[in-house]
C-alpha cells in the first residue's frame, strides 16, 4: 500500500511524460514491496504529482529549460519492508523516471533524482475514520 509522491519542477513534464511516470511508479513500487496484485491493493495505492514553482540547487534556483531534478517520496507501513525491498524500490523508481528522460544516463549520478522512503510507524495511518494497521492493510489487499 504504497502512498508515493513526485516533486518535479513546474512544466518540466509534458502530459506524456507524466501519464508515463505515473503509470508506472505506484505499480512498479507495489511490485518491489511485494504487494499482491488484486484491486483491492491497486485501489489503496497512490500517486500524487506535485509541481514545484521554484527549485533550488545550492542556492540557486534552476533555470528554465534546465533538465529537472525529481524528488518522488514513497510512504509504507513500518515493518512492511526491509533493505532489500528499499533498494528495489530505489532502483525501480529511478528506472521508471530514466526510461522516461531524454537523457536517461544522467540517473546514474545522485543529481537527477532523490528517492526518499518514508516508514509511516505503526498507528500512524489512517482511513475511513480509523487507525489503520499492517494486519489490516494485509487482509484488506488480499481479500476478494
Amino acid at each position: 500500500m504504497p502512498f508515493v509522491e513526485l516533486f518535479v519542477p513546474k512544466g518540466s513534464l509534458d502530459q506524456e511524460h507524466r501519464e508515463k511516470i505515473g503509470g508506472q511508479l505506484v505499480s512498479e513500487v507495489m511490485i518491489a514491496e511485494g504487494a499482491p496484485d488484486t484491486e483491492a491493493a491497486r485501489s489503496i495505492s497512490w500517486l500524487v504529482v506535485n509541481e514545484i514553482d521554484a527549485w533550488f540547487v545550492g542556492g540557486r534556483q534552476l533555470p528554465a529549460g534546465e533538465k529537472p531534478k525529481y524528488v518522488v517520496r514513497v510512504g509504507v507501513p513500518a515493518g512492511s519492508i526491509n533493505d532489500d525491498k528499499r533498494r528495489n524500490i530505489v532502483r525501480r523508481v529511478t528506472r521508471v523516471l530514466a526510461d522516461a528522460d531524454v537523457d536517461p544516463g544522467r540517473f546514474t549520478q545522485a543529481t537527477a533524482a532523490w528517492v526518499h522512503i518514508d516508514e509511516i510507524p505503526e498507528g500512524n495511518w489512517g482511513a475511513g475514520g480509523e487507525i489503520v494497521r499492517i494486519e489490516d492493510i494485509a487482509a484488506m489487499v488480499t481479500s476478494g
